[in-house]
């Protein structure tokens, strides 16, 4: 029986988030000597672009009734397609949403934020976040079917490309529920989600007419901009940028915090980043006990200095 995961898509694009699942799903099905069947709704892509990442087969969902997002219809809608004991999310805002109503419907077990591939399949054993990416344990399903939601740049983007094959359903399922009209996005010209690196700007800016230099370095590393709660509240960034615990979770490869005193509510939406730059003129932040590197100085002469010296190593 084939591995199936869930391959996201926003206004008919694949995001990156769907390739790493993909990829993870490919990992699950190579230890059960399965393949990989991906399903997406209302796709416009080409799936040539999951069958790069290890989907063998890939079932477009057409439905007019879900071009607008309900959690309940798209997991209802899954639910008609996918016949596997293993299914993988992405860890995203919708697909989380949509993995615990399908566990409902189906009586699957659920684990979410997986980290890695699975420890074991019979029983199926995955290391997983816990504590709001404080800490790390070991989850076992009781059951023999399980859904999984693989957190985003944990796993990473692994290539594994194989010949596939597409198949279109036409459904019409009921979608009365609540709906969400449109997507949030970033301001920033990457998903914040999805960056590998982020540029993060907090109080210590003074004000949102400083924000140029903040954005000039993010350019120049092709990095994503966040911000800190307060700013947020403030008006000085929108709140699509704010990253924390009551805002958006993220695991990037390098994140640079300038002028963020790094309080608890703040470090639990980042501190699952690979390496973590803080950037302060208060040498007592609390936030240079979570780097991995520290610069305590004046963010004004730091970031113009380095944002320089990258792009002359850039040439």
């Amino acid at each position: 029986m084939a591995v199936f995961v869930y391959a996201e898509n926003i206004n008919g694009v694949y995001k990156k988030a769907a390739f790493e699942a993909v990829a993870y799903a490919k990992a699950i099905a190579d230890q059960a000597g399965e393949t990989v069947t991906a399903i997406s709704v209302n796709p416009t892509d080409s799936s040539d672009l999951l069958y790069k990442y290890g989907a063998s087969n890939v079932i477009n969902i057409k439905d007019e009734g879900l071009k607008s997002f309900s959690a309940k219809a798209y997991a209802q809608a899954v639910s008609e397609v996918a016949n596997g004991n293993i299914i993988v999310f992405p860890h995203t805002t919708d697909a989380s949403s949509i993995a615990p109503m399908l566990a409902i419907m189906n009586g699957h077990s659920l684990i979410t934020n997986a980290i890695a591939a699975p420890e074991s399949l019979s029983p199926f054993q995955v290391k997983r976040k816990s504590f709001s990416g404080k800490g790390f344990m070991h989850a076992k399903a009781e059951g023999t079917a399980v859904i999984i939601t693989v957190s985003q740049n944990a796993f990473g983007v692994k290539e594994n490309a194989v010949s596939g094959s597409e198949e279109v359903k036409n459904l019409s399922v009921a979608n009365e529920d609540t709906k969400v009209i449109s997507h949030e996005q970033s301001s920033g010209k990457l998903d914040l989600k999805e960056a590998e690196i982020v540029v993060s700007a907090g109080r210590g800016l003074k004000g949102p007419e400083n924000w140029g230099m903040i954005e000039e370095l993010a350019n120049v590393l092709g990095a994503a901009t966040a911000c800190s709660k307060p700013v947020s509240d403030i008006g000085w960034r929108p709140h699509t940028e704010h990253v924390g615990q009551t805002g958006k979770a993220i695991s990037p490869n390098l994140y640079i915090a300038v002028g963020i005193s790094g309080a608890i509510q703040h470090l639990a939406g980042v501190n699952s980043s690979k390496t973590i730059v803080v950037i302060n003129s208060d040498a007592e932040a609390p936030f240079f006990k979570s780097a991995d590197y520290g610069v305590v100085g004046d963010a004004f002469q730091i970031i113009p200095a380095l944002t320089e010296k990258i792009k002359a190593l850039k040439g």
